[in-house]
């Protein structure tokens, strides 16, 4: 049974030292030590995106969080899609997508969202209405693929 989680969406600058510091922790031990994956975890993009976290109201955790960017071009793009080790298998993945895909309809009701996904991640991103736009690529030695679904 999972702990009662929390969820709320804030701009970079919005958010808390502590919040700073649990985003990039948990990020760097998934997308690094745990896929062991040398790669720029910190690129720059974080100061303009949104940012939705899901915390253990118990723990007080940082149980799994998501960004969300917008382009000039007005492309909405879901990245950095994580969730902790201590809390999969509970849905916080979809429970991720589905924050991101609402917050994004929000900002673009007619738009579209785009991701890059890990291609063993397809099947997951495809039943929340994502199609396949390209094909297998190598980013940071991981396969990947384009994504986008409407909103």
């Amino acid at each position: 049974m999972k702990n009662k989680l929390n969820g709320a969406w804030n701009a970079f600058d919005a958010l808390s030292p502590r919040d700073v510091h649990d985003l990039l922790k948990l990020r760097q031990d998934v997308f690094m030590l745990e896929q062991d994956c040398l790669f720029p975890e910190i690129d720059g993009k974080d100061p303009d995106t949104e940012h939705y976290f899901l915390r253990d109201e118990e723990t007080g955790a940082l149980a799994g969080a998501i960004r969300l960017s917008s382009s000039r071009d007005g492309a909405i793009r879901i990245g950095r899609v994580v969730v902790a080790q201590s809390h999969r298998g509970l849905g916080l993945g979809r429970d991720l997508m589905l924050a991101g895909m609402e917050k994004a309809r929000q900002i673009a009701p007619n738009g579209e969202v785009h991701l890059s996904a890990q291609a063993h991640l397809e099947k997951f991103y495809a039943s929340l209405g994502f199609r396949t736009v390209s094909e297998v690529y190598l980013e940071d030695d991981i396969p990947h693929i384009d994504m986008i679904a409407a909103l």
